[in-house]
């Protein structure tokens, strides 16, 4: 099975570190690309040395001084290169970044299913916090399978 983690900041790092390390472990059960889109590059890069983490896919994909649609354009063809060349079993995302909306928006365009780890989490006002709260919502839409962080309704 071909598994396609997808992130961008240090916390989607911190969080998925551990999932990315077991897949990573048992190359013999899972084919592991790790693709990161740089949305936080330095504080990505030194979570990702913390934990022996190279990627396969570096999109490197932020400009200083873009908007939110020019960001999010950007990841979401670059994302889409990668999944036709790999067309991956799973994409993995994590959270509510811009990083976790393309990575499963451009997983659904292509056909393919998508974990949403940290599923669920609500405010209920999708300005709040802006653009997260809509990434979740999106996000939730586009996934096939939610991990939610607890069992609190």
């Amino acid at each position: 099975m071909k598994i396609a983690i997808v992130l961008g900041t240090r916390p989607e790092a911190i969080k998925l570190a551990p999932v990315a390390r077991r897949f990573l472990e048992v190359p013999h059960e899972f084919e592991t690309r790790v693709v990161v889109t740089a949305q936080h590059r330095g504080l990505l890069d030194q979570a990702l040395e913390a934990f022996a983490i190279t990627p396969d896919y570096d999109l490197d994909v932020m400009r200083s001084g873009q908007t939110l649609a020019e960001s999010t354009s950007r990841m979401v063809a670059a994302l889409d290169e990668v999944f036709a060349r790999e067309l991956p079993d799973l994409v993995i995302v994590q959270g509510d970044t811009t990083t976790t909306l393309c990575g499963a928006l451009g997983a659904f365009y292509r056909g393919l299913p998508v974990a949403h780890v940290e599923a669920g989490l609500r405010t209920g006002d999708l300005r709040q916090p802006f653009p997260e709260e809509m990434n979740r919502v999106l996000t939730t839409r586009l996934a096939t399978l939610h991990f939610a962080p607890d069992l609190t309704p």
